[in-house]
């Protein structure tokens, strides 16, 4: 419990007589009170405390039902946008097999991982699959990695790339500056060097309310390999309060 953030409201009472847990939840009660320390998921309402009287108070069921209900309510309250990564397609990808590979793709942001499907015995396959992020921003770093799907050993790696992805942040804000909401508007560029992947300069632009980046990106640490994406960022706050996402 030493990672929580604590915020208690206590009353001189009795100690605590009984103690449950649920799903992350731990709850004790006494004749006076009833503390529900929520996991750092719900980082606002770290600790959520209710008093409860031993005749005509709530039930243990109906106070973890009111916790979760809160709970669910600050997730969605705190993961307001969707970040969708589009993988395009691959090119010149790195021998792995006999005369070819099986290649798929791997993409991460902070904590949350997803994979594309299997092509197999292809060096320039063509996904045009879309995996989709729930975050409450777009910061940090998009992760891509390639491997080589293999049935009786692990994955070989076929090189990777990274996208950072603040550009999409500081076009987000120009977006609500500009006060856009249709058409479409190029807000930046973004040129390649050495400390990004990009093999040709990329423009974000502001396309019928959603912010979109096209990359073209070199993978690193493997003898050769390309990666087509198209990052797109939908803000759903604006687009609940205002009918447009942004």
């Amino acid at each position: 419990m030493t990672s929580f953030r604590r915020r208690m409201w206590q009353r001189k009472s009795r100690s605590c007589q009984k103690s449950t847990s649920r799903e992350g939840f731990s709850v004790r009660w006494s004749s006076e009170v009833v503390f529900c320390f929520l996991s750092p998921f719900f980082s606002h309402l770290s600790w959520f405390c209710l008093k409860s009287i031993a005749e005509g108070g709530l039930a243990v069921g109906e106070i973890l039902a009111k916790v979760e209900s809160l709970g669910r309510r600050g997730n969605m309250e705190e993961n307001v946008g969707l970040l969708k990564v589009i993988i395009v397609q691959g090119r010149n990808l790195a021998i792995r097999d006999f005369l070819s590979s099986d290649p798929y793709v791997v993409v991460g942001v902070g904590n949350q991982t997803a994979k594309t499907k299997v092509i197999n015995s292809c060096l320039n396959p063509v996904w045009n699959e879309e995996l989709t992020f729930s975050m409450k921003e777009p910061l940090g770093v998009l992760k891509l990695e390639v491997f080589d799907r293999d049935r009786f050993k692990s994955d070989d790696r076929m090189g990777h790339a990274f996208l950072d992805l603040q550009p999409l942040v500081s076009a987000s804000k120009l977006k609500r500056a500009l006060k856009l909401t249709t058409g479409e508007t190029t807000l930046r560029k973004v040129a390649p060097n050495s400390e990004n992947c990009l093999l040709a300069d990329s423009f974000v632009t502001h396309m019928n309310g959603e912010i979109v980046l096209d990359v073209h990106l070199k993978l690193r640490d493997v003898e050769s390999g390309e990666l087509y994406v198209t990052v797109k960022w939908i803000n759903h706050l604006t687009t609940t309060s205002g009918g447009k996402a942004g």
